[in-house]
């Protein structure tokens, strides 16, 4: 196991796994930490979809001939970041979109290779476990908040049992699709995804370093 610390510091979204197995005991355990993340009057807001095996495969199969044959049908009714991006998120999200292109071998303008690229996310980017999360659609800001908390705590438990993971807000766009797969219930809707297994340390894309801004960038230390 590792320390809190350096499970936090060595998180990363992992986009190329093996496909060795996670037990389910192993991901049971892992959600049995990750449901110790705070929420407002403890409302607890998630709800979590574990996918493995072939019921994983079914559900990629789906998504994915959704994907190549009905791209312009789906979309997240969510406003995902902004509206209009600017700077300083604007130089960032750039960066780091042109650093992982690269590494995947994607020039600028090679639209059918960043499609397929973006397909990877539909397929858990090759892991043995895929999640869902789902949450009530009536939920405020504060419930999202402790939702985050609680995925942070996931991707940081499962960090410390060896394995890495990806957060995947992508999953949200076919939320209409995925409501009636998983027949959900009117009040529930899907918030995003996670892939979970052990990293390819051989896959290129993996190499991807993301930079952290300095302290004095985002910190205001109130004292006399």
């Amino acid at each position: 196991m590792l320390s809190v610390d350096e499970a936090i510091l060595s998180r990363r979204s992992v986009r190329a796994f093996k496909p060795d197995e996670v037990s389910q005991e192993t991901v049971a355990d892992i959600l049995e930490v990750a449901k110790r993340s705070p929420s407002g009057t403890n409302t607890q807001p998630w709800r979590v979809h574990v996918f493995t095996g072939a019921a994983k495969d079914r559900l990629i199969d789906t998504v994915q001939k959704v994907f190549w044959e009905d791209a312009n049908e789906h979309s997240h009714d969510r406003l995902h970041y902004m509206e209009t991006w600017r700077e300083p998120y604007l130089a960032r999200r750039r960066k780091v979109g042109w650093d992982l292109y690269g590494l995947a071998g994607i020039k600028k303008g090679e639209w059918e290779k960043t499609r397929e690229f973006h397909s990877r996310n539909f397929r858990f980017f090759g892991a043995p476990v895929g999640i869902l999360f789902s949450v009530d659609n009536d939920m405020g800001w504060m419930s999202w908040l402790d939702y985050g908390m609680f995925i942070q705590s996931v991707c940081i438990a499962a960090r410390g049992r060896g394995l890495h993971t990806c957060a995947q807000a992508a999953w949200g766009t076919y939320h209409a699709l995925l409501k009636d797969y998983l027949r959900l219930p009117d009040k529930q809707m899907i918030h995003c995804g996670m892939s979970l297994g052990f990293e390819d340390t051989q896959a290129a894309v993996n190499a991807l370093e993301t930079v952290r801004e300095p302290l004095d960038e985002f910190v205001t230390f109130h004292q006399d």
